[in-house]
């Protein structure tokens, strides 16, 4: 099973929660670029990759090590 807090592989970007306890972050892949929409709540959670406003994946520039 994945868990984020073990692997330094994301990047947290934007975190905000709801009165009710939900959650909505995005979450960049360091290896990738890949910008993903994770929400959480108590009825379950999503991670999908985030769209621009054409459909396309948005990915960003990965800084060399």
């Amino acid at each position: 099973m994945f868990n984020k807090k073990d692997d330094n592989r994301f990047d947290e970007k934007l975190i905000q929660t709801s009165q009710q306890g939900s959650l909505i972050s995005i979450w960049v892949d360091r290896q990738t670029g890949v910008n993903y929409l994770y929400t959480w709540s108590a009825q379950g959670c999503a991670l999908t990759p985030l769209l621009d406003e054409n459909g396309k994946v948005i990915v960003e520039q990965i800084e060399a090590n």
